[in-house]
């Protein structure tokens, strides 16, 4: 019970509330595995932004998407979506079409060269990401997926994709 008592009052002069510890356990966390995957990315000249567009385009290819859907899509909200299509088009992994009936809309694909990098990715990607998680067991993931939406869950726009999958 003493030892108890000692955790519980260092854990209250380092952390302002049990909600701060979390949060800054979780900040902790993502700077630690964003470590990883900055390491891998770079090798590709590509940002985890980046990768998560291609991911997100060959999941409708052949098919395109609409700019914004897949702004909506990503991972971080970001207001340089623009700017991280240009320079993937830059270097011919996606490609911009405007509809016709709708000069306003652009649709994004990937293009070959988008899916050929992927593929050359994908072992370093899965490697990568069993060295960020794979110490934990199927069971201790899902849980560990489950509660992260719950925490995200009042935070996420209605109808947001991210509570669904």
């Amino acid at each position: 019970m003493r030892d108890m008592a000692l955790s519980t009052n260092k854990r209250s002069l380092r952390f302002d509330s049990t909600e701060q510890e979390a949060f800054l356990n979780l900040w902790r966390t993502y700077d630690c595995l964003k470590g990883l995957e900055e390491a891998v990315f770079s090798e590709y000249q590509l940002s985890a932004q980046q990768y998560n567009a291609l991911r997100l385009l060959r999941a409708v290819h052949p098919g395109s998407m609409p700019t914004l859907a897949l702004g909506r899509r990503l991972i971080s909200r970001s207001p340089d979506t623009t700017r991280m299509l240009d320079r993937l088009e830059d270097r011919h992994l996606v490609i911009r079409v405007r509809r016709s009936e709708n000069r306003r809309v652009v649709e994004i694909a990937i293009t070959d060269s988008g899916i050929q990098l992927l593929d050359e990715m994908a072992e370093r990607v899965v490697a990568m990401h069993r060295a960020q998680l794979g110490h934990l067991s199927e069971s201790e993931l899902c849980a560990l997926v489950e509660l992260l939406k719950r925490i995200r869950q009042p935070h996420e726009a209605v109808g947001s994709h991210w509570l669904n999958d």
